[in-house]
């Protein structure tokens, strides 16, 4: 009785609502994958994704969003078999956070706009860049060549890759 006179049920149900609308909405907007990845902190298979190997000029952005999080410049091939970068664009653009999962204990990157899990970052990487690894699924990215970045709003972004 309380629980509906004092108006926390209809606050929760607007509330929950609200975000099973938002995840249906991804679900018809993302792939499977994506959705599984991005929304339900899922990993791909390695060296089975898009990006692995992808070698073109270009910014990697927000699946979900379209925030820009690394660029072409910064990414290297580590052998794991998905996309690695040195660093974000901006450290502002991700969120970094405690991962136990698995039976280890990580550090998960995640999207600041958006809340997509990214994948996770490592001390491995190149020490001559900082020596960390961003160890991206290519489920949570969609890459723009730089050839359309103009034209699809990315403009201010071409400088980095250059």
């Amino acid at each position: 009785m309380y629980f509906k006179v004092s108006g926390r049920y209809d606050f929760i149900k607007n509330f929950w609502d609200k975000n099973n609308k938002k995840r249906e909405e991804l679900k018809n907007k993302l792939t499977p994958i994506q959705f599984e990845v991005t929304q339900n902190d899922q990993t791909e298979p390695p060296f089975d994704n898009e990006y692995w190997d992808n070698k073109e000029e270009g910014i990697y952005v927000d699946v979900v969003s379209g925030e820009v999080l690394f660029t072409s410049k910064e990414k290297f091939d580590s052998g794991c078999g998905w996309p690695s970068f040195t660093k974000p664009v901006k450290e502002d653009v991700i969120i970094e956070k405690r991962d136990f999962s698995h039976g280890m204990v990580r550090t998960e990157v995640r999207s600041e706009k958006a809340n997509s899990h990214l994948g996770h970052v490592f001390d491995d990487g190149p020490k001559e860049h900082g020596g960390l690894r961003y160890c991206i699924n290519s489920a949570s990215l969609k890459f723009i060549p730089k050839s359309k970045m103009k034209e699809m709003g990315y403009y201010d972004y071409i400088k980095l890759i250059e």
